[in-house]
């Protein structure tokens, strides 16, 4: 049978090492020999003896939507094997942190990640009652984490001369180590006369960088798995 379809980029390999890589631009394979962590529904395929287990909600570190209105379904990945996942065909990227690294990020854009690696569920100093940005993920220590973005993000480094102002319904993550304020762009007079809907965002102040995706919130869809 030929095809382009079964050119070398779109052909699933056996992993060369256990871990996480990049298959294509919308998807990740982790080869796993113990167990690593994903969003509920975002496994695509695997292969090996594998078993997948929700974690239960309000239990230790994986605290959820129950408590804090805005968070990240997780499941738990265990055994051996190969395991590939994607949500909505949207843009994966792999990050590698360090120790010393702290990444805040939206709970809907986390796919996956090491188990070596610190996560918790914080508020966001600053951010109010605003939705979209009151409670994100953040994650620390050393190992990776594989996060998504529809379209492609942008990457915008802050400075203490720079700070930069974020829509919260599009901001992905930011740098842990910045300072995060609530900034009004409008007054309450031209809120009340309708405004630009563009009102209210969040202000990064410090040293570090913010990503952006290009486009703001859409409701979530149930999680699957």
């Amino acid at each position: 049978m030929n095809s382009d379809l079964f050119s070398a980029e779109n052909m699933a390999t056996p992993a060369t090492a256990p871990g996480m890589v990049q298959q294509n631009a919308k998807s990740i394979k982790y080869a796993l020999d113990g167990e690593c962590y994903a969003r509920q529904g975002s496994m695509i395929a695997y292969r090996g003896d594998l078993q997948f287990e929700k974690q239960g909600q309000g239990v230790g570190k994986f605290l959820k939507r129950a408590v804090t209105g805005e968070g990240l379904a997780l499941m738990a990945v265990r055994g051996r094997g190969e395991v590939w996942f994607a949500h909505e065909a949207a843009n994966c990227f792999v990050i590698d942190l360090a120790p010393g690294d702290g990444l805040t990020v939206n709970g809907r854009n986390v796919l996956c990640f090491d188990p070596s690696l610190s996560y918790e569920i914080k508020v966001v100093k600053g951010a109010g009652l605003v939705g979209g940005g009151l409670f994100n993920s953040v994650f620390s220590g050393q190992g990776k984490l594989a996060v998504m973005c529809e379209g492609n993000p942008l990457v915008i480094p802050v400075s203490p001369q720079s700070p930069v102002f974020v829509d919260t319904d599009a901001v992905v993550g930011w740098s842990s180590s910045l300072r995060t304020t609530l900034h009004r762009s409008q007054s309450l007079g031209s809120m009340l006369r309708g405004g630009s809907g563009e009102a209210v965002q969040l202000r990064l102040d410090g040293e570090g960088f913010v990503i952006v995706r290009p486009s703001e919130l859409r409701p979530e869809k149930t999680a699957g798995n």
